[in-house]
């Protein structure tokens, strides 16, 4: 499998584009000076308890304020409020909490109101980005991730992926980790750290220390609702969680952010810092390689399938809803169970797809087309659980039910990416009505009139659809040529395609349009 990543930089923001195969398969939008990313480390301060909901309202600057549940603080909060207290009042320095006494665990089934207070300052962490109408969703057990270990404080617990399946390989990680984490620390090993060196793995947890060490440093001063410390950059962190041997190439259309990339990709590996390269063609870089189109293509309430099938997707606030139809698909009816098995086979490929695309969150059903053999059903469910393997958020798929649907419950950390795939029209401007046609060249010829005779212009181009160009000019006694006879001097008139039909505009001499 060949991968990607194309990066489009404007003055809004930057736009990501995972390829996988040539075929769009993850976008992500990052604007310029976003804050509240999942990762980012704020300093917040307890607007409001909620005993009924076991919860609290925090404001850390958002426009709404921010949700922490109880079961969101995390084990040693008791020991994060103790540390952060301790730090703002400048009398602890030891950064890495070698001598640091923890607290003991608070009561998995205890109230907030026993741990929190109103107007409380509390270090707390981003695990949703505000999404519709909610402010963010907050973590206080806190967390710092690299590339191939997690740097978890106030635990001394080594937590290994469990998609490394190799007991001898786990063993080996973790004595590497053990003879290397600081006290007081836990450490989750990452997937990609299987078969990596000691090296590696020493450089990517020293730069997670130094990183709370700059959050150590930031915490006694950091105002209450600010900023501690933020996560990367959404490309750089889409690098560090999956770039590997398989990536081909990473395009860059702007010079300070290929030079950033590039400086990242060269510190965690080096052998692959060639691969990214910057683009520097005249089309805008999506159009060159075809994502601009597949974009329009792959969003909207209709997405086609190359055989002729077609889903219908239709979203709620915590709903979505996929139909699977077979289109103009035809079959034979005594071939009509395996019509429908390799209908729903392309269409679950794509579903999977469209879920990371649209980084869709919350309960997906999905209708597939009915089929009969339960063979078919089981080897159905497999293959799109095959291909949600791709998918990097925590995702739930249910067998079909008695009913035919299929459930899969998906992490929703960041708002759906939702594409406007339909334009307005130019000619109607939406309102489904346009000028009557017939009056059309009295209006081409009151404006030619003005032009001519008022503003004495000489050597106009008109430019028009190309279905009145052919009215113009057709005939011996064309438009055209009576023009000619009227105003004595020649009318270019200039078919332009990507005009709509009653658009028309005048040039001047210089190829300069003339305003109205």
């Amino acid at each position: 499998m060949v991968k990607e990543l194309i990066i489009n930089s404007t003055p809004i923001g930057v736009t990501i584009a995972l390829l996988q195969d040539k075929q769009l398969v993850e976008l992500n939008k990052e604007q310029i000076n976003n804050s509240y990313a999942v990762g980012d480390i704020y300093m917040g301060r307890i607007k409001k308890i909620m005993p009924s909901l076991n919860a609290a309202f925090v404001d850390v600057g958002y426009e709404k304020d921010a949700f922490l549940h109880y079961l969101d603080l995390g084990p040693q909060v008791q020991s994060l409020l103790k540390l952060s207290k301790i730090a703002r009042s400048n009398t602890f320095k030891d950064h890495l909490l070698d001598h640091f006494q923890k607290e003991t665990d608070i009561d998995k089934a205890g109230k907030i109101s026993d741990i929190l207070t109103k107007n409380q300052l509390i270090p707390v962490q981003i695990a949703k980005e505000p999404i519709s109408t909610k402010g963010p969703r907050l973590s206080s057990d806190l967390s710092i991730a690299g590339r191939f270990v997690v740097l978890v404080p106030f635990s001394d617990v080594i937590s290994i992926s469990k998609k490394i399946r190799s007991n001898t390989e786990r063993t080996r990680l973790k004595k590497i980790v053990e003879g290397i984490k600081p006290k007081n620390f836990g450490v989750i090993i990452r997937t990609v750290s299987e078969k990596k060196g000691v090296a590696e793995i020493q450089k990517d947890l020293l730069d997670l220390i130094s990183k709370w060490e700059t959050f150590m440093k930031k915490l006694p001063t950091t105002e209450p609702s600010k900023r501690i410390l933020g996560e990367m950059g959404r490309a750089s962190t889409i690098l560090r969680d999956i770039l590997n041997d398989e990536f081909t190439n990473i395009y860059v259309d702007d010079l300070s952010i290929y030079e950033e990339i590039k400086s990242y990709v060269h510190e965690i590996s080096p052998e692959l810092e060639k691969i990214v390269k910057l683009y520097k063609g005249k089309e805008p870089i999506f159009d060159h390689f075809g994502i601009e189109k597949q974009i329009k293509g792959s969003f909207g309430r209709t997405v086609n399938l190359a055989g002729g099938a077609y889903l219908v997707v239709e979203h709620t606030e915590a709903l979505h809803v996929i139909d699977v139809n077979s289109g103009n698909r035809s079959a034979s009816p005594e071939n009509q169970e395996q019509n429908a098995f390799m209908v729903n086979k392309e269409a679950a490929k794509e579903i999977a797809r469209q879920l990371r695309l649209r980084d869709m969150g919350g309960i997906v059903v999905i209708d597939f087309i009915d089929m009969h053999k339960a063979p078919n059903r089981k080897d159905l469910f497999d293959y799109l659980k095959a291909e949600m393997n791709y998918d990097r958020a925590k995702h739930t798929i249910l067998p079909p039910s008695k009913f035919g649907l299929v459930q899969i419950t998906r992490q929703r950390v960041r708002p759906e990416m939702n594409i406007v795939t339909v334009e307005k029209c130019p000619t109607c401007e939406g309102t489904g009505e346009i000028k009557a046609s017939i009056v059309l060249m009295d209006d081409i010829e009151s404006n030619l009139n003005y032009i001519l005779n008022e503003q004495a212009e000489k050597g106009i181009t008109l430019c028009v659809h190309p279905y009145i160009e052919a009215f113009i000019k057709k005939g011996l006694m064309s438009q055209q040529v009576k023009w000619f006879f009227k105003y004595n001097q020649w009318i270019k008139v200039k078919a332009i395609s990507s005009y709509h039909l009653t658009e028309f505009h005048f040039l001047n001499s210089k190829e300069e349009e003339i305003k109205l």
